[in-house]
């Protein structure tokens, strides 16, 4: 029986770091914000939900996505994100079950979900076992803005747009603070798997 490990947490807390550990120890890693950015090039699904919904005006010269016109609307807006989330959170889901099908065979699986309870995931019981990774609210601004090169007032609009660390961290089942050295991190870490393999 695979047990399926949902990682979640806020933006820039760091789950890629946690899932390049994960990786690194052989565990099979299925990312919903690379099948989100997949389903969102030209002529996929999301990407026809954007264009039929927000108008061509979201798109560049060469058809992509813009994101950062896109971002701006939604990060502003909490009725667009709603609208972006309604179209293409099914989507993710859809892709997020045809790939955990897959992995029927291994002991453990991670499902990186950035918004893991913002999309209804946790209600369709995708997982076994939820970890949520944590950073002090002023930490995760700073992380942030220097990662992605936002203004204060961009940084906050994007901490925003999702669920509270706090109200994450009482709905999950294993809570990570990752406030120390990427080492530290990786620590708590293995010491989960091993927690989770002799429950298993």
């Amino acid at each position: 029986m695979t047990y399926v490990l949902a990682l979640t947490g806020g933006i820039a807390t760091g789950k890629s770091t946690a899932d390049d550990f994960f990786k690194k120890n052989n565990i099979s890693v299925i990312d919903d914000d690379q099948i989100a950015h997949e389903l969102m090039q030209p002529g996929q699904a999301s990407w026809l939900a954007i264009k039929n919904h927000f108008g061509s005006e979201y798109l560049n010269a060469d058809q992509t996505i813009n994101r950062k016109k896109l971002g701006q609307l939604v990060f502003n807006d909490p009725q667009a994100l709603a609208q972006l989330n309604e179209l293409t959170h099914p989507l993710i889901f859809a892709q997020t079950k045809e790939l955990l099908k897959k992995y029927h065979d291994q002991a453990i699986v991670v499902l990186d979900a950035p918004v893991y309870f913002e999309s209804g995931l946790a209600q369709k019981h995708v997982a076994d076992g939820v970890l949520v990774i944590t950073l002090p609210k002023k930490m995760q601004l700073e992380r942030l803005k220097e990662r992605n090169n936002l203004t204060d007032a961009e940084a906050e609009s994007r901490i925003k747009s999702q669920m509270s660390l706090t109200k994450k961290a009482q709905m999950a089942d294993f809570v990570i603070d990752n406030t120390g050295t990427i080492k530290e991190l990786e620590n708590k870490l293995a010491q989960l798997l091993v927690k989770i393999r002799e429950e298993g």
